[in-house]
């Protein structure tokens, strides 16, 4: 290896061509970068106690020292992005003073192409002092040659050069020309047979310069293979796997990877380690690089027309995007496969069709139900694992019905009864929601993009008379309980005409309930008033509704008894009466219990031998039933409780029932809401982890 500092116009002066390896990623500078460069350049040629501005390093090999040719072609591992600015900054200068022949400046357009852009002596691809990869090639050399540009032209090739052009003017010509006669690199340049390129990569990457785990992962697959090889890997799957993911592909392609690899070895990377895993997987999985990249081409062409809505039948593409509008990401290590068996036709359209909406019924069940997330990722690891390919649905089914605890699908009770008691205006997913609820088997769908949601009892918190009189005394307590429920909420392209008007003015103006085409306005069409009956039965509907739409599947319980492994005990089952309970410790149970649910959706109650268990992933709190009191456990630390009446006990290695380091003795419901508030503290430690 041999480094210099060198002015980067002298580097690419001389017949000598910089070529960017298919491996590469393709040119990304953005204007903001562009800018700053232009700015730096501006400044520099303003001083004349700088010598010159340093702006990185060019690390290069030569292709092959046995091949005789005029033009030698160095293959550049590091430095694209600024090479090919400086490029586009130089062929603007050029163009400006070709359209400005008055101007006195100490240099001419064809000294600024043939010393820094072209070797003139040449033609076809040698005539370029700089040649891109095959996404930016076209653009750029169409550029340097004067040549017009192709219709579509992908990439910043183009914007950066415009921005150039757009700020290169009579009296910042020269000070431009003269910053960039300052520009320093470190040239480095590297021996074939003793540096590894890799290892130079990466090491770049080490200290600090943005290169992606795509970037890594590209370079490590070609950069080690023959030239010829590379050339055709590269064209036959990795360019196509790159277009088809158009100006995605740096997050997108990432994102892929992690789940590929999380299908391969059942264990999910971490994001920053993704190229490690694929290194490791690389050297373990016993495949040659060719079957590799072949596979990864394959799962990667599922996943674009999965994530970019890419697939021709119209049934799945509506169902993938649906799958995008609830954000679960973590499924596709599932769908990945599962599209694998339907492409090579183990498995229907109609059957694939079903797998996603039970994907998606399953996971907004889930949300509906605060069911906490942060498990869903192991959960559809092993999904795939546990179908028969002989009985592929019902073993999918079969799975989903025997998942426990937080790994659930909840039923039918569960999901109504979170549907009727949620605040459905500030659940995330409320258009969602109301979107399908309006659809369900509707040929003419709706956009909801195109409405807005309207509560049918205003949100105003000053009712007019008409309203207090028809929600009845308690008017406020109503108002308070019901305005954001399911029941109230609907859809409507008259928001401000509706406003906070009477029920019976909503129904009949024009635009109003009686006008409206939409579904979910039937029921308060056919209402005679508004209050606490129909909101609580229009909800009802709803959630029977929901129901359908986002099924739970149903199977005989003999079925799903023959898929569980045979060799596991029947778990034990406690209930209230498993103990030995007091009057009176019974009746501050029953106090406790209520509140304890109350705390938050997601929170689970779990009858064990010895004590009862409040959980959302894990426990919060046990209880352990006592003759004169009851013994709480509070899982988290002894340091973080903030107990301000000093009744919590460290309990840290004394060996209780129960989880936890902190240990409460509740003899009466006397301290109940100085214990809720601890009890809230391990709650709400474990929904935020």
């Amino acid at each position: 290896m041999k480094a210099n500092a060198e002015n980067l116009l002298s580097l690419l002066k001389g017949p000598r061509q910089f070529v960017i390896p298919i491996y590469q990623r393709t040119y990304c500078w953005s204007i903001a970068q562009c800018q700053q460069l232009l700015q730096d350049i501006l400044r520099i040629s303003k001083d004349d106690s700088v010598n010159g501005h340093f702006i990185g390093s060019v690390v290069h090999f030569q292709h092959s020292i046995t091949t005789i040719c005029d033009v030698p072609e160095l293959l550049v591992i590091d430095g694209q992005q600024r090479l090919t600015t400086v490029s586009l900054l130089v062929l603007a200068v050029a163009e400006f003073l070709e359209k400005h022949s008055d101007l006195k400046i100490d240099t001419t357009p064809t000294k600024l192409r043939n010393y820094y852009l072209l070797n003139n002596e040449e033609t076809g691809k040698k005539r370029f002092k700089l040649l891109l990869t095959q996404g930016d090639r076209t653009a750029f050399c169409s550029l340097m040659d004067g040549t017009p540009l192709p219709e579509h032209v992908p990439g910043r090739i183009v914007e950066n050069y415009e921005f150039f052009c757009g700020k290169i003017t009579r009296e910042n010509v020269t000070d431009i020309y003269d910053g960039m006669m300052r520009l320093f690199v470190v040239d480095v340049a590297l021996e074939r047979d003793k540096d590894d390129p890799q290892l130079i990569f990466e090491s770049m990457n080490s200290t600090g310069l943005a290169l992606s785990q795509t970037d890594l992962i590209r370079n490590y697959v070609l950069m080690r293979l023959p030239v010829e090889q590379q050339t055709r890997l590269y064209q036959k799957y990795w360019f196509p796997m790159e277009q088809s993911y158009g100006n995605e592909y740096e997050l997108l392609f990432n994102s892929f990877m992690r789940d590929y690899l999380t299908i391969k070895q059942t264990e999910i990377p971490r994001k920053d380690g993704v190229y490690e895993a694929f290194k490791h997987f690389v050297d373990t999985c016993g495949q040659s690089i060719e079957e590799i990249v072949a596979d990864i081409f394959e799962f990667s062409s599922y996943y674009s027309k999965m994530t970019l809505h890419k697939e021709a039948d119209k049934n799945l593409n509506e169902a993938f995007m649906r799958l995008s509008q609830l954000k679960v990401d973590v499924c596709y290590p599932f769908l990945l496969p599962v599209y694998r068996d339907y492409v090579h036709q183990i498995i229907s359209a109609d059957e694939f069709l079903a797998i996603v909406c039970r994907v998606e019924s399953y996971v907004f069940r889930r949300a509906v139900c605060g069911i906490p997330t942060n498990s869903l990722n192991k959960t559809f690891m092993l999904l795939y694992r546990q179908i028969n390919p002989a009985k592929y649905m019902e073993s999918l089914d079969a799975a989903l019905i025997s998942a426990d605890n937080y790994k659930r699908f909840p039923t039918d009770r569960e999901f109504m009864d979170a549907l009727l008691s949620k605040d459905v205006y500030n659940f995330p997913r409320r258009n969602y929601l109301l979107s399908m609820l309006e659809n369900k088997d509707r040929k003419e769908r709706i956009s909801i993009g195109d409405y807005t949601i309207e509560h049918i009892m205003p949100q105003s918190a000053n009712l007019s008379s008409e309203w207090q009189s028809m929600l009845g005394e308690r008017w406020q307590d109503v108002h308070e309980k019901y305005l954001h429920n399911l029941g109230n909420l609907t859809l409507t392209a008259y928001n401000s005409e509706l406003s906070n008007r009477s029920f019976s003015e909503k129904k009949t103006i024009p635009g109003g309930f009686n006008d409206s085409p939409l579904r979910l306005n039937e029921y308060p069409r056919q209402a005679d008033k508004w209050g606490t009956e129909q909101i609580e039965e229009r909800a009802q509907a709803l959630a029977r509704k929901a129901c359908q739409i986002w099924m739970r599947p149903v199977l005989p319980q003999e079925v799903v008894d023959t898929y569980k492994k045979k060799s596991a005990p029947a778990p034990s089952i406690y209930s209230m009466e498993t103990y030995d309970w007091s009057p009176a410790m019974l009746e501050l149970f029953h106090i406790l219990r209520k509140r304890i649910l109350n705390l938050d959706p997601s929170v689970r109650e779990v009858f064990l031998k010895l004590y009862i268990a409040y959980k959302v992933q894990t426990n919060f709190v046990d209880i352990v039933p006592q003759k004169r009191s009851l013994r709480l456990s509070l899982n988290i630390p002894f340091n973080e409780i903030i107990d301000s009446e000093g009744i919590c006990r460290n309990v840290k290695g004394l060996g209780r029932w129960g989880n936890g380091e902190v240990e409460i003795m509740m003899k009466d419901s006397s301290h109940l809401e100085t214990i809720m508030e601890l009890i809230q503290q391990a709650c709400n430690r474990q929904i935020e982890e």
